[in-house]
């Protein structure tokens, strides 16, 4: 998939351009050896709540999911959090690492003359102060969020809402993500998509759809 055949890049941010299990560091101090276990739970329960809340149009703010999730993995797993615990954790999640192929890899796509925008589940201030401490904000032209439409990914309506606000055709437009269902939303909703699978042990869903590409890391996606 020539790059040079599109306008926008969209890149998905928590999982993508930032790592989630970041958070293990931290969560080591509270949990001990079973922080990377914690992480994992942490992330799956907070996109199930995004989810749910999405097809309920019951939506919230992502820093509710992230809370609520934390809340609900801490019990499921019979981890007594204090207060300081919660708070130090959730801030934990504002601070969360690029990857380190993140930022080569968007210095060189905007030096070849790409578009490129950050497209989230978190609100745009939020996420904005994340890509900022991740050291990313500045090699992007935008900052998109579906709170901006009170819907979280993979519904349609926040794919058709980026597609607004970049003014572009959905032909036009690659979704560049690490979550499989952030993908199989993107061409369902008729964008291009380019799968950033960093291990072999993630699979997409078995529904018969498909990315445009699949790179290992962002720096697949430059020019040779």
């Amino acid at each position: 998939m020539p790059l040079s055949e599109h306008d926008v890049l969209a890149f998905d941010v928590y999982g993508t351009l930032v790592d989630t299990a970041g958070v293990v560091e931290q969560l080591r101090g509270v949990v001990g050896d079973r922080a990377a276990e914690f992480s994992d739970a942490w992330r799956a329960h907070q996109l199930g709540y995004s989810f749910r809340r999405a097809l309920m149009r019951d939506y919230v703010e992502f820093g509710t999911c992230t809370a609520q999730a934390l809340d609900h993995t801490a019990a499921t797993m019979g981890v007594e959090l204090t207060d300081a615990d919660r708070e130090e954790l959730l801030a934990a999640y504002g601070r969360l690492p690029a990857f380190p192929d993140a930022a080569p890899a968007l210095a060189g796509l905007a030096a070849a003359g790409r578009r490129l925008v950050a497209f989230s589940n978190g609100p745009a201030g939020t996420v904005t102060a994340l890509l900022d401490q991740a050291g990313l904000n500045t090699l992007l032209d935008d900052v998109v969020s579906v709170d901006e439409v009170g819907s979280f990914k993979p519904d349609p309506a926040v794919y058709h809402h980026l597609l607004e606000r970049v003014a572009c055709r959905a032909q036009r437009v690659v979704m560049v993500s690490g979550n499989s269902f952030d993908v199989l939303g993107a061409k369902s909703a008729g964008l291009q998509a380019a799968w950033v699978r960093r291990t072999e042990a993630a699979l997409l869903d078995p529904w018969g759809i498909e990315p445009d590409t699949v790179v290992t890391d962002l720096g697949g996606l430059l020019p040779d």
